[in-house]
C-alpha cells in the first residue's frame, strides 16, 4: 500500500489533528505526552533525537523510543536532528515502525545546534536539505515532515518552504521566529510569515509561536489558515491548554507523577516539569523551590509536590473575600496559567541593571560575575552551590594546570614524563617504561613476564619452551614497532 501524502496523510493518519504538542528536548517524553493527550492534545512529537547517536546506540533507542508499547501514544511523529542524508535515513529506518512520520528538525536555534551543525543552522544549505528529504521520501515507508524557523524576509521564507515541499516534505511546521529570536530576545512570533507560507504551499501547515491559551489557538487558525497549532511552553505550564481549562496545579502534577510511576523517565525530566507547573507558586515558597532542586528520588519529588499542595490549600482557606491575584497574574499562583517571558527591557529591570551598550543584560554577563557572592551567580551555579556549599566560583582561586609537553592538555601532576595520560601512555609503551603517576606499568609487567617465563623453563616440555621463546620474541617485535 503506497504511503499517504499531504492532505490525505494529515486527514487519515494524523486524524485531522489541530492541537499539537511540540518536540521538546527532555520534556516531551512518553509520560508527558500521555498527560497531554488526556487533556486535549491530538498529536505529539518525541523529543528531538540525534540521528547519529540513535543509529549507533541501542540504549539510546530503547530509552527514547523502543520502550514499553503504548497504543494510546498515537499518532506520533519522531523528530531527528541530522546533517548527513545517509545517517538521517538510516536512523529514520530504525524508527519508522514506531511512529506515523519522521520529522527533520530545521528549527533548533540553540548553541548546541550551531556547534553540531544542525537545526536552524542548516536553513541556508538548500542543496543539502533537498538531498536529505529526497532520500528520506524515497526510502521511508512513512512520510517525511519538517519543522522550520522563518527568515526575516517573507519572500525568502516562502521560497524556502516551497523548496522543502518540492523535495518531498509532506507537512510543514513553521515557527514564526528567526533563529536569532531566542531567550530574552525571543519577541513575538510573526503569524504574517506563517500565513504567507500556508498560502504558498499545497501541503498541510502547522503554526508555532505565541500560543498560551486555547483562544490563541483559535485566533491563530483563523488568521493564518493553518491546519493545526503547535504549543511548547504553553503546554508545559498548562497541559490542559487544549481543553481550554486552567486546572489546579497539583491536579496536573499528581496525575503526571502517577503516569511516571507506570512509564518511568529520568528524574531530571520530572523535576523540570514540576518547576514549570509550579513556576508561579515557587516564587512564593522559595524554600520548597530549593528542596525540589536538591531532591534525589521520585518519592522525594512527590513529597515536595504534596507540601506545595498543602501550602496552597492553607492559603486558600485563609483567603479574604474579594482578594485578587498578586504580581499581575490573571489567576492565583496555584492555578495552571501561562508564564510570559519578560522582554529585554523588563529583564534588565529585574536584574537591577540599566543595561549594557545594547540595553540588554545577557546571561553571559551574569555568569561572569563569579566572585562567590551567590546573589550574583547564575541560577545554574546557585543550584550547584546549594548541592555543594563549599564550592568556590571565584576564578582567581581555580588551580592553574601545567600543560603537557606534547599536546598542551593538562599534564598529570605526578607524571614522570610531564605529559597528559594519553601522551604518557604512548611514550611509556614505546620505551617499555613505568609511570606510577598514571598507573602505567609496562616495564614492571614486562619484567614480571620474563621472570615468570624463566621460572617455568625448568618444568616446561620442549614444545612449551619454544612457545615461551616465541612470546618473548613477539614482545621484542612490538617494542621495535613502537620505536619506529
Amino acid at each position: 500500500m503506497p504511503k499517504l501524502r499531504g492532505e490525505a496523510f494529515w486527514r487519515e493518519t494524523l486524524r485531522s489533528a489541530h492541537y499539537v504538542v511540540a518536540p521538546m528536548v527532555d520534556q516531551s517524553e512518553l509520560a508527558w505526552r500521555l498527560l497531554s493527550r488526556r487533556h486535549g492534545a491530538q498529536l505529539c512529537y518525541t523529543p528531538m533525537l540525534h540521528a547519529q547517536v540513535f543509529l549507533r546506540d541501542a540504549n539510546y533507542r530503547r530509552e527514547n523510543l523502543y520502550g514499553e508499547a503504548c497504543p494510546e501514544d498515537r499518532p506520533l511523529i519522531v523528530q531527528f536532528c541530522a546533517n548527513d542524508p545517509e545517517v538521517f535515513v538510516q536512523a529514520a529506518l530504525l524508527a519508522q515502525d514506531y511512529c506515523d512520520a519522521i520529522d527533520l528538525n530545521l528549527g533548533c536555534p540553540q548553541m548546541i545546534a550551531k556547534r553540531g551543525h544542525y537545526g536552524a543552522f542548516l536553513q541556508e544549505e538548500w542543496d543539502l536539505l533537498q538531498r536529505m528529504i529526497l532520500l528520506a521520501n524515497e526510502k521511508l515507508s512513512v512520510p517525511i515532515t519538517c519543522k522550520i524557523r522563518v527568515f526575516p524576509d517573507i519572500d525568502k521564507t516562502v521560497k524556502y518552504a516551497q523548496m522543502l515541499e518540492k523535495a518531498g516534505c509532506q507537512l510543514l511546521t513553521v515557527h514564526g521566529r528567526t533563529k536569532e529570536q531566542k531567550g530574552p530576545l525571543a519577541g513575538v512570533a510573526s503569524w504574517e510569515h506563517i500565513q504567507a507560507v500556508r498560502k504558498a504551499v499545497n501541503i498541510p501547515v502547522f503554526a508555532n509561536g505565541n500560543i498560551q491559551c486555547l483562544s490563541d489557538v483559535e485566533e491563530c487558525i483563523r488568521k493564518t489558515g493553518v491546519h493545526g497549532v503547535m504549543s511548547a511552553e504553553g503546554n508545559l505550564h498548562n497541559p490542559a491548554l487544549f481543553e481550554g481549562r486552567n486546572p489546579l496545579v497539583w491536579e496536573m502534577a499528581e496525575e503526571y507523577l502517577e503516569i511516571v510511576r507506570k512509564y518511568p523517565c529520568p528524574l531530571s525530566y520530572v523535576r523540570a516539569h514540576l518547576f514549570k507547573l509550579w513556576h508561579h507558586t515557587l516564587q512564593v515558597y522559595q524554600q520548597l523551590r530549593e528542596e525540589l532542586a536538591k531532591v534525589k528520588t521520585l518519592e522525594g519529588i512527590v513529597d515536595v509536590n504534596r507540601e506545595l499542595k498543602l501550602r496552597c490549600q492553607e492559603e486558600i482557606a485563609n483567603q479574604k473575600e474579594g482578594e485578587k491575584p498578586k504580581e499581575g497574574l490573571p489567576f492565583f499562583h496555584w492555578i495552571c496559567q501561562p508564564y510570559i517571558r519578560p522582554g529585554p527591557k523588563e529583564r534588565c529591570r529585574e536584574n537591577g541593571d540599566s543595561g549594557t551598550e545594547k540595553g540588554v543584560r545577557g546571561k553571559r554577563a551574569l555568569e561572569e560575575e563569579e566572585d562567590g557572592n551567590s546573589e550574583l551567580l547564575s541560577k545554574n551555579k546557585q543550584k550547584k552551590k546549594l548541592r555543594n556549599p563549599n564550592k568556590s566560583f571565584d576564578p582567581s582561586l581555580k588551580p592553574k594546570y601545567a600543560k603537557c609537553d606534547q599536546c598542551g592538555n593538562p599534564k598529570g601532576n605526578k607524571c614522570v614524563f610531564n605529559m597528559c595520560r594519553g601522551c604518557c601512555k604512548k611514550r611509556a609503551f614505546k620505551e617499555v617504561a613505568d609511570c606510577p603517576g598514571h598507573g602505567l606499568l609496562f616495564k614492571t609487567k614486562y619484567e614480571k613476564s620474563l621472570s615468570w617465563q624463566h621460572s617455568q623453563r625448568g618444568i616446561q616440555t620442549p614444545e612449551m619452551s619454544q612457545r615461551g621463546d616465541a612470546e618473548v620474541g613477539e614482545m621484542a617485535v612490538l617494542k621495535e614497532a613502537g620505536d619506529s
